[in-house]
C-alpha cells in the first residue's frame, strides 16, 4: 500500500483594505486602498482540526493591523505580512500579492513577495 502525499495551503483572496501606504507627498496621511492575496503552504499533511492548520482570519487581522501605520512601500507591507504569516505555527512558505489600484493612471500596479523558511 502506498502513502499518499498531501500538502495543505491556505489562502486569502482580493481582501480589500484602505492603508496609509505611500512615498509621495500627495499619499502620506491619506489612506489608499490596497487588494491583498495571501498563500501560504503548511507544513501539514491531513488536517483534521484547526489546530493543525492556520486559521484565515488571523492573516486577514494581521493584514488589517499593518494597513493602521504608514508603511512607505507596498513591497515593505508585503514581507511585514510575510513574516507575521512565517510565525504562524506550521507555514512553511508564503506568498504574498498586493495591487495597489490607483498608482497608475491605467491598469493594476502591484508586488508579490515569497518567502520561506
Amino acid at each position: 500500500m502506498t502513502e499518499t502525499q498531501c500538502t495543505t495551503i491556505v489562502r486569502v483572496r482580493d481582501l480589500p483594505l484602505l492603508a496609509d501606504i505611500g512615498i509621495n507627498p500627495d499619499e502620506i496621511g491619506r489612506r489608499q486602498p490596497l487588494v491583498i492575496s495571501v498563500e501560504l503552504t503548511l507544513n501539514a499533511g491531513r488536517v483534521d482540526g484547526i489546530g493543525e492548520t492556520v486559521d484565515y482570519r488571523r492573516v486577514a487581522q494581521a493584514a488589517e493591523e499593518l494597513a493602521l501605520v504608514h508603511i512607505p512601500l507596498i513591497e515593505t507591507f508585503a514581507q511585514r505580512l510575510g513574516d507575521r504569516c512565517l510565525a504562524m505555527g506550521g507555514v512553511m512558505h508564503a506568498r504574498i500579492s498586493i495591487d495597489k489600484p490607483f498608482a497608475i493612471t491605467r491598469g493594476m500596479a502591484g508586488v508579490e513577495v515569497c518567502m520561506g523558511r
